[in-house]
């Protein structure tokens, strides 16, 4: 076996030796250096704004700093969107715009142009681009200045900080299941959060929506977040896990307060899904493009109001069903004239836009900016959306070296 070091793996290897100590204002040149070594030139890379309307590009020693480029009917942008590299033909040379996935979360996207491409150049610029993800990621964790990037200028407000900081990345996908989701407003979200986890074969999540406005239901949030996250890791069932974050809510913010709460835990091997729901709007099932079920349950108070011992709810899902979680934002923003939007006009929002989108990151924004649209724009209060594609069978192959 010959363990020599090639051309390809010492380019590599010398983002991942240097990774370790190296500042993340240093990134830029590592990565412009990297791509000159292969012949390529103007090398930007772009990182999604909180809102995942547009592109902004990174500052920094080496890279071309362009303007920034919406999501929508741009090339970065459909590199984006559809995960996949998407090479634009030039009169001197090919244009190359490279998604950036932190295992399958969205960074944002690489952009080179090279004078010919072949399928070396694809392969090894594919895996210097999840390379790339992967370090903006860790970096990101000890400076604000990826984070500056994303905000374009705008200011979030304290309770925005607090959540984007205690949110899980928002798209994930594996072979068995594929989530992602929205928060709006982006920089003013407060009351509304989520987390999840993939523990073994089991996909835990939940969706809250804190009582109030502003740093005080950022707070309450957060309350309820960390005490979900520490009966999660603490492996109790369902029930049990609601009341652990009803104490903890209560005994933070006393009976006054509230925290509306839906959680469940899908088995990503069989497609068993349980839930409990704490006065939550239920989950719509969507299988072919159409919503086929509320899924209705017995629900018990809202969390911090020391309510009965909820019923677990159970369903059998089928290949290829999402299931789509939302907050009581998304249908009870009134429209001109003082009516609610409603969820009898989501749902044919929804089915309208499945089949114009390729899986769930794409449907997420999608319906999103759909729903925001027939509300007139506007978004009085917090407004979260969340879909669960559920794939099936094994990833146990991934495990397994091919060569």
């Amino acid at each position: 076996m010959d363990l020599s070091e090639g051309f390809g793996e010492r380019l590599l290897g010398q983002l991942l030796d240097r990774a370790h100590e190296m500042p993340a204002h240093l990134l830029a040149p590592l990565v412009a250096e990297e791509c000159a070594r292969i012949g390529g030139r103007d090398v930007s890379i772009y990182l999604h704004d909180y809102e995942q309307l547009m592109l902004a590009p990174l500052p920094g020693r080496g890279l071309v700093v362009g303007e920034v480029l919406p999501i929508d009917g741009s090339s970065a942008g459909e590199a984006f969107l559809s995960q996949r590299v998407v090479e634009e033909r030039m009169a001197d040379g090919v244009r190359m715009y490279l998604p950036l996935l932190d295992g399958s979360d969205e960074v944002g996207v690489m952009v080179l142009t090279l004078e010919s491409v072949e399928d070396d150049d694809r392969r090894l610029l594919g895996r210097l681009a999840g390379l790339v993800a992967d370090m903006l990621v860790t970096k990101g964790s000890y400076t604000d200045e990826f984070f500056k990037v994303r905000r374009l200028g705008k200011p979030l407000s304290v309770a925005a900080e607090i959540q984007w900081s205690l949110l899980p990345p928002l798209s994930m996908s594996t072979p068995q299941v594929s989530l992602a989701g929205v928060l709006e407003p982006a920089h003013e979200i407060a009351g509304d959060s989520l987390d999840y986890a993939l523990n073994d074969n089991i996909l835990h999540l939940a969706v809250i929506d804190a009582m109030g406005h502003e740093l005080n239901a950022a707070v309450l949030a957060t309350v309820a977040i960390g005490a979900y996250r520490h009966a999660r890791r603490a492996d109790i069932g369902l029930a049990a896990l609601y009341a652990f974050m009803d104490r903890a809510v209560d005994a933070m913010f006393g009976p006054d307060q509230f925290v509306t709460a839906q959680m469940l835990r899908l088995d990503v091997e069989t497609g068993q899904l349980q839930w409990v729901n704490a006065g939550h709007p239920a989950p719509l099932l969507i299988r072919g493009h159409r919503v086929i079920e509320r899924l209705e349950s017995p629900t018990t108070l809202p969390v911090g109001f020391g309510g009965a011992e909820p019923q677990v709810s159970a369903t059998q899902l089928v290949k290829g069903d999402r299931v789509m979680f939302y907050t009581d934002g998304l249908t009870e923003e009134r429209r001109i004239g003082g009516h609610q939007f409603g969820e009898r006009r989501m749902v044919s929002v929804i089915e309208r836009t499945g089949p114009l989108t390729e899986g769930v990151n794409q449907m997420a924004r999608m319906l999103s900016r759909s729903l925001m649209a027939e509300r007139g724009g506007f978004t009085s209060d917090d407004a979260t959306l969340f879909l669960v594609e559920w794939h099936g069978g094994r990833a146990d192959h991934l495990a397994i070296p091919d060569f």
